[in-house]
């Protein structure tokens, strides 16, 4: 199975915590969309596999017409092989979906949707330059449930200065309401460039602490575990059978197809990324797609990248198969750092995979760190 990434930049606002490729130049749209369905076109033999999944992030993917869409998903039917229960996802912010655009979305092939809730606090909304309210959020959940969309998943952010304990136990009370099927939460971050990052190196804005951090990541975690849901990735929490799809193929490191300015494809042996300027990206036509950049991926490129996805997930990586496809050499270099960390409890070993606990999870970017290679 493999999957499609479709990249949509627009943004009516920019959030202050964003640093994913994004502009605000909404007029260019529809020559936007005339390009991208010439790449799909153009690109319909990069895959080989039986398409599971479609994915339109952004950027603000919701900015589109529905004209747009139905234009879009019609392009990738007619010229690639889409599974019987192909997930296909929209990524929305909470003000462009109102009982209109819900109604018009529901005659459409989306049948997942991602919301961009962030938070469930006026405070933090404004504080995140996010252009919707809480109770927008909640009013959009609704709405699209009594549309009949019953696939839906939230992002919330956590970690923001002065967020308290309270004020996330109130945001998890109200996302418990809504019914939802799934739920993305990520620690903010401070990316170079950002408004976030100018104000904290001002002195504007102080980063919480580790012990904070942690605590707001139990504190989700926990209810996540008392709600059903099951902790599926780092940052992934999601009810029996309503996992993404489409993420999942990342993780699992299925090849897919990435379409739009800066969209990345990956077919196991190469990484390929488009330019992210939408400018020479509406160039893809005169350019004869040489729009990208591209790197052929080594053994031990391959064996990172595994490390990297699957240690991210509740099946950790499976050792058989690292000695298997890597050799023994490679699989005793994971087992003997696996060994260490299941000893201070970060991780576990069932059945020859090896698995991060809840605590590990939290500190996963030194675990696979430590069991990266350069040879």
């Amino acid at each position: 199975m493999s999957g499609i990434y479709l990249h949509i930049p627009f943004c009516k606002s920019r959030c202050y915590y964003c640093d994913f490729y994004s502009c605000t130049e909404v007029s260019k749209m529809e020559e936007y969309v005339e390009i991208l369905k010439y790449e799909i076109i153009d690109r319909k033999k990069y895959l080989s596999d039986t398409v599971d999944s479609i994915y339109f992030g952004g950027g603000t993917p919701s900015v589109l017409s529905i004209e747009n869409i139905e234009s879009i998903l019609k392009t990738i039917t007619e010229h690639y092989k889409l599974s019987k229960n192909v997930e296909i996802t929209l990524e929305a912010n909470p003000d462009d979906l109102n009982t209109r655009s819900l109604k018009l979305l529901a005659r459409t092939p989306i049948n997942r949707l991602s919301i961009g809730i962030q938070s469930m606090d006026n405070y933090f909304l404004k504080l995140m330059n996010r252009r919707h309210s809480a109770e927008q959020a909640i009013q959009a959940v609704e709405q699209a449930r009594r549309f009949g969309f019953d696939n839906i998943s939230v992002d919330l952010i956590y970690g923001i200065p002065g967020l308290t304990e309270r004020e996330l136990r109130s945001s998890l009370q109200k996302i418990a309401a809504l019914e939802i099927q799934h739920l993305s939460a990520y620690h903010i971050t401070y990316e170079k460039d950002t408004v976030f990052d100018l104000l904290r190196q001002k002195g504007l804005l102080n980063p919480i602490s580790d012990d904070e951090s942690y605590y707001q990541y139990k504190l989700i975690s926990d209810w996540a575990t008392q709600n059903n849901f099951i902790h599926y990735e780092i940052s992934n929490f999601g009810k029996l059978g309503r996992f993404s799809k489409h993420n999942s193929s990342y993780w699992r490191q299925q090849p897919y197809l990435g379409v739009g300015a800066s969209a990345h494809s990956y077919n196991i042996n190469k990484r390929r990324w488009n330019i992210d300027n939408i400018n020479e990206y509406l160039n893809y036509k005169i350019k004869n797609g040489e729009i990208y950049k591209e790197e052929s991926l080594t053994k031990v490129d391959r064996f990172n990248e595994l490390l990297l996805t699957s240690l991210r997930t509740s099946w950790g990586i499976d050792i058989k198969q690292v000695e298997h496809e890597y050799g023994s050499d490679y699989a005793q270099l994971l087992l003997s750092t696996a060994e260490r960390y299941e000893a201070q409890g970060y991780l576990t070993i069932q059945n020859n995979n090896a698995i991060l606990t809840e605590k590990g999870f939290f500190i996963s970017d030194k675990i696979i760190s430590d069991m990266f290679t350069s040879q």
